[in-house]
């Protein structure tokens, strides 16, 4: 009995000494994570205060937001193999570090150049930062307590994205737009040194860097992105703009090749030959094209034609933007009765149904209570669009390629949303301008169609998924596949390390952000 009774308090004193370093690993990895997520939407509603300080054209504004998106994009999976090879803890305070630098630098930019090149290096920071977050966090989380904390992380993600733009349009309004920047410094001041104390130092023993892999999806989608950004001002047959375009083109193709051809890539592309992981993830992609793009432009419209404050503009976008709080836990709920791809198509097809009322109801006097049932259409679709979509993304590959699946996807996302803002800013660039109010909406209708479509065709490809009872017939084939082929596993991640397990609940949180 004596030794029952020690047994039970030698175990209750384990659960007492994991509960200090797990509390100190998910404050601090939920305070990292809701400042990267903030900073992608919190510079929208401060776009007409910075163009109106510090000068610069439609394309240097599309820059200003994508200049993070696309860094961020592009060097996700690459900043977690850099944790993996070098010390997750490490790589994590260096790209906490970078972030909270740039963020001094950007709110003391003196001209837009300087305000794009910060905002590029936070990008950095962020793409080695945030997939670390999750990474530690389940490392210090028992398992058993690992849902809730994985659960407040999602939350405290969620959040940060839904109050982007009202937190922007709050500093912007009250103080200047500069403290949208200015507000990480502290932060992460404080974060760094918490971090070297109260956090696990972890590597994983067979890590890689596919460094060409790095370089040819950065370069091929700066290109694409630079010719979509100055076609019109400087003509898609301009020599730079062809360019951009032809070079970007020619690179991403080199990336797949690499991708099919190389042992070792950071995207593998036979993910990509398994239709169920092509259906998500291009649909993941064009959801964010649709949804950035269109955020980038009405929240200038609720400021420039509407005329609200950008405090204003920030609380009427929340029917869109807080939405999925309260709807995507009722998606998940649908998606374990009815399965996940009727709820994410039919997700979709109402996000394009909001931004496609938005384009036939939009005028320079369109009062907000016109605008009100799209916003609301536009976040329910959005809500059901998250939970059940990262849950369809790993329930497509084999255990040993979680890892590989969702930083893909996460960046898949980011990237879409840069193209987003890049297409639909052309067109409004090439239909209309900042002019007057007429001329701005003008641009901004043909732009919202533009995205309704590209978010409409996100719901063909979700079509493409196998319905429920196949997605749980493939699983266990895609799993011996992958034990019979241990090869077939090219970052030599083992199914159970942290790194992968940190980017298989990334997919989750990611759906938030």
């Amino acid at each position: 009995m004596n030794s029952t009774h020690e047994a039970e308090g030698a175990k209750g004193a384990r659960d007492t000494a994991l509960r200090g370093p797990a509390v100190w690993a998910l404050v601090l990895t939920s305070v990292a994570g809701f400042m990267a997520a903030l900073d992608n939407l919190v510079v929208t509603t401060a776009l007409p205060a910075i163009r109106t300080d510090l000068g610069g054209a439609l394309e240097d504004l599309e820059w200003t937001v994508n200049a993070y998106t696309l860094t961020f994009a592009v060097l996700l999976m690459f900043g977690a193999a850099l944790g993996d090879r070098f010390g997750r803890r490490r790589l994590f305070m260096a790209g906490l570090a970078v972030f909270t630098g740039a963020s001094a630098v950007a709110a003391l930019s003196p001209g837009i150049n300087e305000l794009i090149a910060a905002r590029a290096v936070q990008g950095v920071g962020a793409a080695v930062m945030m997939p670390l977050t999750l990474t530690l966090l389940t490392a210090a989380v028992p398992p058993a307590r690992r849902g809730m904390a994985l659960g407040i992380f999602s939350a405290v993600s969620g959040l940060a994205v839904a109050s982007g733009p009202l937190v922007g349009g709050t500093l912007t309004e009250h103080i200047s737009w500069q403290w949208i920047f200015w507000l990480n410094v502290p932060i992460g001041l404080a974060l760094i040194p918490l971090a070297r104390l109260k956090l696990a130092e972890s590597t994983a023993p067979n890590a890689r860097l596919d460094i060409p892999g790095t370089l040819l999806v950065s370069g091929g989608l700066f290109g694409i992105v630079y010719g979509l950004v100055n076609a019109n001002a400087h003509g898609w047959t301009s020599g730079p703009v062809l360019t951009g375009l032809i070079a970007g083109t020619a690179l991403v193709g080199a990336f797949i090749v690499h991708g099919f051809r190389n042992a070792n890539p950071m995207l593998p592309m036979r993910l990509f030959l398994n239709r169920g992981f092509l259906g998500i993830n291009m649909a993941s992609l064009l959801m964010y094209l649709g949804m950035f793009g269109s955020i980038f432009l009405l929240s200038q419209f609720f400021q420039g034609v509407a005329g609200y404050s950008p405090t204003q503009a920030g609380v009427r976008m929340l029917p869109w933007t807080a939405m999925p709080l309260v709807v995507a836990p009722i998606a998940g709920i649908l998606s374990d009765r009815i399965g996940g791809r009727p709820v994410v198509a039919a997700g979709l097809a109402l996000q394009a149904l909001g931004l496609g009322w938005f384009a036939m109801i939009l005028s320079t006097d369109v009062s907000y209570a016109a605008q009100l049932p799209a916003l609301i259409i536009s976040g329910i679709g959005m809500g059901l669009y998250f939970a059940p979509a990262s849950n369809i993304l790993m329930s497509t590959v084999s255990p040993a390629d979680t890892g590989k699946a969702s930083g893909a996807n996460n960046a898949l996302r980011e990237v879409g949303g840069a193209l987003g803002v890049a297409v639909l800013a052309s067109v409004f660039s090439s239909q209309g301008g900042y002019e007057s109010p007429q001329a701005f909406t003008d641009g901004t209708v043909p732009a919202l169609w533009i995205g309704a479509a590209g978010v409409a065709v996100a719901a063909a490809f979700a079509l493409l998924v196998p319905a429920r009872r196949s997605l749980a017939a493939t699983a266990p084939a895609a799993a011996g596949k992958a034990a019979k082929n241990p090869a077939g596993n090219p970052a030599g991640n083992p199914a159970g390390n942290a790194s992968g397990t940190g980017y298989a609940t990334s997919a989750k949180v990611s759906a938030t952000g």
